[in-house]
């Protein structure tokens, strides 16, 4: 269900939240929009789409209602008493996915995290065993704590374990991070829309095994390998991050800052698009959106217009090098595909270039033996 409320990137045929749902093992058997000035208060929709929704429901026989907005939990109590079914919003099925893909310790935790605070939200009477408790010794005495209160109380204290965890987890990573710069390693990141080819792109650089599939959030933890180039005659460090999605949750972004803080520490980001997606400029906008939120739009980048065997013969590019007006800059772009190899030795030797100015800027990358014996040398 999609509501065109006036904004400028209403999915009209609602083909992402239909993959949304696919990912998190879904399958979509009827789609509705409708358009209103503003919410309904009550149900979103108003009574008369809900009671179309509900008859779409019963005629294929759904098992649960996915909105491509985020529904207050009001909203979502009163539309799941109207329909009979559960009613879940788009926010809820991006942490369900991330919860089917985390692997790592740090990423599960930051799943954890995210599903906390969006539950936080949901309690306000949204089930019936939320009446009042008796308290005092024995049976008699004045009311207790709610059961409300008490649920809030666990995931209050479950929210705060989580955190703490985390910031461990944080403080390893930074270690990590401080290692690679005493190192003067050049730190390249991987970022873009989910689904642009990242973690393909990643595996034909450094000939990883990182897994990659043609679906939505196929990566969420962070994985870096070295890559050498021989046209500069040194490894740089390459990390595959996480992708980027309209409307990503704000707990998602909050939860997992520390591995989106790779992308902010980086020299370099690879910015990769998906040059067959007709979407790909409001994707390229919304990963802008985020890399600002994150504090890492002052990193400079190189954008990479991915799965270029996808195009067709009339919109290939006539070079596949050039400039692409970003963020009031002119930035490189290279064409190419991550699956074919196609335009992969432009891109490498674009990446030995930046590095190789790097090092003779003296930023990181300059090796340390190097700097040694420059520093040993007798004065002219």
């Amino acid at each position: 269900m999609g509501v065109d409320l006036g904004g400028p990137h209403f999915d009209a045929e609602l083909e992402e939240l239909g993959l949304l749902a696919q990912t998190a093992g879904l399958e979509p058997v009827a789609r509705v929009t409708c358009k209103r000035k503003a919410p309904d208060a009550a149900l979103f929709v108003g009574s008369g789409k809900a009671d179309e929704i509900r008859f779409l429901a019963e005629q294929h026989g759904a098992a649960e209602v996915l909105f491509d907005q985020a529904l207050s939990p009001a909203q979502q109590r009163n539309l799941e008493r109207h329909l009979g079914l559960p009613v879940n919003d788009r926010t809820l099925l991006i942490l369900e996915i991330f919860a089917q893909r985390a692997r790592s310790f740090e990423g599960k935790l930051q799943v954890e995290l995210a599903r906390l605070q969006y539950i936080s939200t949901r309690l306000v009477r949204r089930w019936s065993h939320l009446e009042r408790q008796r308290g005092g010794i024995g049976t008699r005495g004045g009311p207790g704590e709610t059961q409300i209160e008490l649920d809030r109380r666990m995931i209050n204290d479950a929210i705060k374990r989580t955190k703490e965890r985390l910031v461990k987890v944080k403080r390893q990573r930074h270690t990590q991070r401080r290692q690679r710069e005493r190192r003067d390693t050049f730190n390249i990141s991987l970022v873009g829309y989910t689904n642009a080819g990242k973690s393909t792109l990643f595996n034909a650089l450094v000939k990883a095994r990182a897994y990659a599939a043609d679906q939505l959030f196929a990566t969420l933890d962070t994985t870096t390998r070295q890559l050498y180039l021989g046209e500069a005659g040194r490894s740089v460090s390459l990390s595959d991050t996480v992708g980027f999605i309209r409307d990503l949750p704000h707990g998602l972004i909050d939860a997992f800052q520390a591995t989106l803080q790779e992308a902010a520490d980086a020299d370099l980001l690879l910015h990769v698009v998906d040059a067959a997606n007709p979407d790909h400029p409001e994707q390229l906008q919304e990963v802008l959106r985020v890399l600002a939120e994150i504090g890492a739009d002052h990193v400079p980048q190189l954008l990479v217009f991915n799965k270029l065997d996808a195009l067709e013969a009339t919109a290939r590019p006539l070079q596949l090098t050039d400039t692409f007006g970003l963020g009031g800059e002119q930035v490189t772009r290279v064409f190419l595909s991550s699956r074919t190899g196609e335009g992969l030795p432009l891109l490498r030797q674009e990446l030995a270039s930046r590095a190789l100015a790097a090092s003779m800027a003296g930023l990181p990358g300059q090796n340390e033996s190097d700097a040694m014996q420059e520093s040993v040398l007798p004065s002219a």
